[in-house]
């Protein structure tokens, strides 16, 4: 991924906020045939000695052929995406003095990479499972639970699954969120963008003011 160095996030724990407040991330594997990519929700296991930056689990269906097919010998990648949203080249003084610029698209995501594991044991798999539906069922009034399944229903369930776990090697964060204009056109953006007022742009917009202030 290319990224400007105004571009560049490198604080962990702004690159783990992302992570887990977008944990959807798509796993890009190697495969004989060329790419792989596999929308995974993912848990994210924070930092040990031997996995400074954290470690990704995840879980697949055994009928998914990844686990087979998958070139251990190169690293994955697992992109995760934040708020994005398109820049109207309006918003940008210069625009309207003489036309001379063009919209953009602002956005933030966070690549990892590192070495998949492919795991078969149950054990394993339960504890992934538990802690995901942890994380997800948290702000549900009365939180799901795996007890809450017959225990022959969640043992067939674990059967076909595959489970995933990549320690972090590499952490690549790009906040393209305005950092390169002046703070003019900044406050126009956040201006608009909550003037839009849908969630992402929102988001955003608090991005771009947030680089704004740093």
């Amino acid at each position: 991924m290319h990224i400007p160095n105004y571009h560049a996030e490198q604080r962990l724990e702004v690159l783990h906020q992302l992570m887990k407040t977008h944990p959807l991330g798509t796993l890009v594997t190697l495969e004989a045939g060329g790419l792989n990519a596999n929308h995974l929700p993912i848990e994210l296991i924070a930092p040990t000695p031997e996995a400074p930056f954290g470690t990704l689990r995840a879980h697949i269906s055994r009928a998914n052929s990844m686990w087979k097919n998958l070139d251990e010998s190169v690293d994955a990648l697992v992109s995760f995406q934040g708020p994005s949203a398109y820049i109207t080249a309006n918003w940008y003084d210069e625009k309207h003095l003489s036309g001379a610029e063009v919209p953009t698209y602002n956005y933030a995501v966070v690549h990892a990479h590192g070495t998949v594991r492919v795991i078969h044991e149950a054990q394993w798999l339960l504890s992934h499972l538990r802690g995901l539906s942890e994380i997800h069922e948290a702000s549900q009034p009365l939180p799901w639970k795996i007890s809450d399944a017959p225990a022959d229903f969640i043992d067939k369930l674990v059967k076909g699954l595959v489970g995933i776990e990549i320690p972090i090697k590499r952490l690549e964060g790009k906040w393209k969120v305005s950092q390169n204009r002046s703070a003019r056109d900044q406050a126009n953006v956040v201006a608009g963008l909550r003037a839009t007022g849908t969630p992402e742009a929102v988001a955003m917009a608090a991005l771009v003011e947030r680089a704004g202030q740093n």
